[in-house]
């Protein structure tokens, strides 16, 4: 038997222990789930042991315990008798649940005050009722009023001091006074004046306000101890009580309530929307894939470039969120399109896989990136973290980490974020200036780069114990499908920004200040003439892959503005133009590209001559001569003149007029010399 928390209790030995034991385990344990015994402290911890209050044990059970362990009168013969009024637990209630000013702030009280508050209630509550008690047995006895009732309450009084602790008056008059007020305001009459009372409340909420405008004010801006001198000197005039210290007035300033409303004119809107505004708590993904995290950052290692000036630079990587696996990266000095295009291409290309999600920021050339719809074939959902709230970025955290445990390792290493407070996380600048010609160069940085990449993902994940790429590579995730050939031209071919026209040259793009040429093939090596009679000087949509300019693919644009695959056109055949450094295949080839030209003048002056002499507007059909060829052979025009079918006509079609003409045309010498016979060819000739 011992007191807890000022109630006698008994031990759970006590009870249960021996073969005459007070109540079985397995009854006590049923009782208290009845609510018949009452538990003041359960057995849990190191050293601890259960305890019951003996004033909740069933009678037969006290009975025993007496019978037992003795009278416990002699333990509690200065004890009232009714000892729950020592274990009051609505008086505890309402004192844990009380809340006051303190200072123009809500506040609860102490656990010192709730005990005090709680052991003073209940004698009080216990000496009303023994009042009721004693004027009660007096009335029954016919008695009038007792002129010892409070000689006899006073000295129960003294004696729970003894045991509880209690706290009320010593003197007789005012302990009587104390009675009389819990009589009338009950709980709250014992908690002391000083507590609670506005009075007592040095800032009003109209001081309040004034005390926080001084704490906003950018004109002047004013330190604590001015705010304070400030305030103080308008006080009197205002009709506030004047502050009595800096220190009461920083803490008031500084309450959870009130910092809110100044806490942004002093630290900046964002600081106050990521100190107080809540954060979710999320879960991460349990398979691979399923969210990927975008975003650029400082490469964190220092470099020597040309000039011999110590630099940094940036990188843009691709994590899986589920395996902290670096997937894909550039290293670049801004994060624009480009450095996107390639960390997220490399990422696919490691993955083999479309990831089901990718979060990342709306700054660089993210906006691009959306705009040319990359992102969108890339993945079914892509969204955008909240801006200025790294908190929401696992890959932040991740690269913190990375910094930390792998490049924090390379004495090149350039600290982490200026924010940072350790000492350890800042670099030591005297000795990179010393031996800054011991610093990489950048093809040497970007080497270490991917090492130290290596390194973090064959590391043990946090969560798991596994490597991180084991990880990645063990987990299936059936909702993401695998890339084919054809996804990644759709995902990662760039289409030009304007239409390109098919000349006699070729087609022509412009990439990053570089022109290229390019021409659509029959077969590796030879340039398609049918294709060309057809389509040059037409437009098309061109793309290509900035990994490998070996070929681009045309497309052209219907009326709705879709696109059609047309063909795919490789790099432009480059000849040399002096015959000295002519190999014997570009001769072949030269002479080859003569004979398809001809060929192509011919086959597009016998289509148009067949329209006009079928449709009539040929020259010829009025008198007329059609222009020969420039530049070609005569066969090259005998050919064109006999498939427009100028020698297909019978000889007695020819008109009167031109056989007239043509013998008009010899002459009697000719006729008369017998060795001189016709020349047949200028006769064809005119014909």
């Amino acid at each position: 038997m011992e007191y807890y928390n000022n109630i006698l209790c008994v031990t759970y030995a006590e009870l249960t222990e021996g073969d005459d034991a007070v109540i079985t385990a397995a009854t006590l344990r049923q009782n208290m789930r009845r609510g018949n015994i009452q538990c003041a402290r359960q057995g849990k911890g190191e050293g601890n042991y259960a305890l019951y209050i003996y004033a909740s044990l069933p009678e037969k059970y006290r009975m025993r315990y007496e019978e037992k362990y003795g009278d416990p009168k002699a333990v509690l013969k200065k004890q009232p008798a009714d000892i729950h009024a020592l274990a009051d637990r609505r008086a505890r209630e309402y004192y844990e649940a009380f809340e006051y000013e303190l200072n123009g702030v809500q506040t609860r009280l102490s656990r010192k005050l709730i005990d005090e508050y709680t052991v003073n209630a209940s004698v009080l509550g216990h000496l009303l009722k023994r009042i009721g008690e004693l004027r009660a047995y007096t009335a029954a006895l016919g008695g009038g009023k007792r002129s010892d009732l409070w000689d006899i309450i006073y000295g129960e009084s003294e004696q729970m001091r003894e045991e509880c602790g209690h706290t009320l008056p010593k003197n007789i008059k005012r302990l009587r006074d104390r009675v009389n007020a819990y009589k009338t305001d009950g709980y709250q009459s014992v908690i002391s004046g000083k507590i609670g009372n506005c009075n007592t409340l040095k800032i009003t909420e109209e001081a309040g306000r004034r005390l926080v405008a001084l704490k906003r004010s950018k004109v002047p801006v004013l330190t604590d101890r001015q705010i304070f001198d400030q305030f103080n000197s308008e006080a009197a005039e205002r009709g506030w009580k004047p502050l009595r210290s800096i220190s009461g007035m920083k803490a008031w300033l500084s309450s959870p309530q009130t910092e809110p409303l100044w806490h942004d004119a002093v630290h900046g809107e964002l600081s106050a929307h990521q100190k107080y505004d809540r954060r979710h708590r999320t879960a991460l993904p349990q398979m691979r894939d399923a969210l990927w995290y975008g975003d650029g950052t400082k490469l964190n290692l220092y470099y020597r470039d040309d000039d011999g000036k110590v630099r940094t630079t940036s990188v843009y990587e691709v994590i899986d969120a589920y395996s902290e696996t670096f997937l894909g990266y550039c290293i670049s000095d801004t994060e624009d399109y480009e450095a996107q295009y390639m960390a997220y291409r490399m990422a696919v290309q490691v993955s083999g896989h479309k990831p089901y999600e990718i979060v990342h920021d709306n700054q660089g050339g993210h906006k691009k990136a959306n705009s040319a719809g990359m992102l969108d074939k890339i993945c079914r959902l892509h969204r955008t973290t909240a801006p200025y709230n790294g908190a929401s970025k696992t890959i932040e955290s991740v690269f913190g980490r990375f910094q930390q445990e792998v490049l924090h390792k390379d004495w090149r290493f350039t600290g982490q974020n200026i924010t940072a407070r350790k000492q350890t996380s800042r670099p030591n600048m005297e000795f990179i200036e010393a031996n800054k010609d011991q610093l990489y160069t950048l093809e040497e940085l970007k080497a270490a780069y991917v090492k130290a990449r290596t390194e973090w993902n064959e590391m043990k994940h946090p969560a798991t114990g596994e490597r991180r790429i084991d990880m990645y590579q063990t987990s299936e995730n059936p909702e993401t499908p695998t890339v084919t050939t054809a996804d990644m031209i759709d995902m990662f071919w760039v289409t030009c920004d304007r239409m390109s026209t098919f000349t006699s040259s070729g087609i022509e793009i412009t990439v990053k200040g570089r022109k290229r040429q390019y021409e659509v093939m029959s077969a590796p090596g030879v340039p398609d003439t049918e294709w060309r009679r057809q389509h040059t000087w037409q437009k098309f949509v061109v793309k290509y892959d900035p990994y490998d300019f070996s070929s681009i693919r045309l497309y052209w644009k219907d009326k709705a503005g879709d696109l059609r695959f047309e063909r795919v056109a490789e790099p432009y055949i480059v000849i040399h133009r002096a015959v000295q450094e002519q190999t014997e295949g570009e001769a072949l080839f030269i002479r080859h590209q003569q004979k398809e030209a001809e060929q192509s003048r011919i086959e597009r002056q016998v289509a148009a001559r067949e329209i006009e002499h079928s449709e009539g507007v040929a020259p010829e059909q009025h008198g007329l001569t059609s222009p020969r060829l420039k530049g070609v052979r005569s066969d090259v025009q005998r050919q064109i003149d006999r498939r427009t079918r100028k020698y297909g006509r019978a000889p007695e079609e020819l008109s009167i007029g031109r056989v007239t003409k043509i013998v008009s045309n010899i002459d009697w010498r000719d006729v008369e010399k017998e060795t001189a016979p016709i020349d047949e060819r200028k006769v064809a000739g005119k014909l």
